[in-house]
């Protein structure tokens, strides 16, 4: 989803889509909140190393390369690439950081996904029960849910840990399933700020956040280290699945899996 009062003018980040969070996630740092790629211009990459062929997909490959700006911030030099493919029924992502400094470094990576949904009180995600999560709203305390699935009514920030591949977002009143598929990246973030806070978000309406939830896919707790001329590479795959019902409830076991 893209907000109503998204800025899209540079330097500021747009609220919408899925921003590219790197070197850092939140402010599990040093630097500027989420990092700086998200505010970057990014480039046609016209000579991205191999990768397998999107078979009946649309796709573009994109480069963000560190400037003498980036430098004065994080003191690395960098390649961070970005496969997007489309096709009839998933958007896949892949995400590639590469070293190309004389020193070794450090980085966070997430892809923020800004889905929208029916209504978010009436929307459960299923797949991260019985994990480990920091609070962000609460000193980033680590905390084990409890729950059968995640359900909202009030403000969340966290950071699931050790996450499976698969996570699923129901959507009953419409019927659907977001699946989120991932690789490489072990951690996942689930957000939504709720009425106050949306309030006090600039770039936020007041109401959007009622239809809108952030299931990121993102490497936050152990950050991933890169020796000169290493390269990263994690992946993200989004479908859409109808819901099926029995009893009222959505079978979680047939989305986590992956049938249709």
């Amino acid at each position: 989803m893209l907000c109503l009062q998204a800025v899209t003018k540079p330097p500021k980040p747009i609220r919408g889509g899925i921003p590219i969070c790197f070197p850092q996630v939140a402010n599990f740092g040093t630097l500027e909140q989420h990092g700086f790629a998200r505010n970057r211009l990014w480039s046609l990459d016209e000579d991205p190393s191999p990768l397998p062929p999107a078979n009946n997909q649309s796709m573009v490959d994109l480069v963000l390369k560190s400037t003498e700006e980036d430098l004065h911030t994080w003191p690395y030099r960098f390649e961070l690439r970005l496969r997007v493919c489309v096709g009839a029924d998933k958007l896949t992502m892949i995400p590639r950081v590469r070293n190309v400094d004389n020193k070794a470094f450090s980085f966070t990576i997430a892809l923020r996904n800004y889905f929208s949904v029916s209504d978010v009180s009436e929307v459960r995600v299923e797949g991260l029960e019985t994990l480990d999560y920091f609070d962000n709203l609460l000193k980033r305390e680590r905390y084990t849910e409890q729950a059968d699935a995640i359900t909202f009514d009030g403000e969340i920030d966290r950071v699931y840990l050790s996450t499976p591949t698969k996570i699923a977002v129901i959507d009953h009143e419409r019927k659907r399933t977001i699946v989120l598929r991932k690789e490489g990246m072990v951690d996942a973030v689930v957000w939504n700020p709720w009425d106050k806070k949306a309030k006090a978000i600039v770039d936020l309406g007041d109401e959007d956040y009622k239809s809108m939830l952030c299931l990121d896919a993102a490497s936050i707790e152990n950050a991933i280290t890169l020796k000169p001329c290493e390269e990263w590479k994690g992946r993200q795959e989004l479908s859409i699945v109808s819901s099926s019902y029995f009893s009222g409830q959505l079978d979680p076991q047939k989305v986590l899996n992956g049938l249709r």
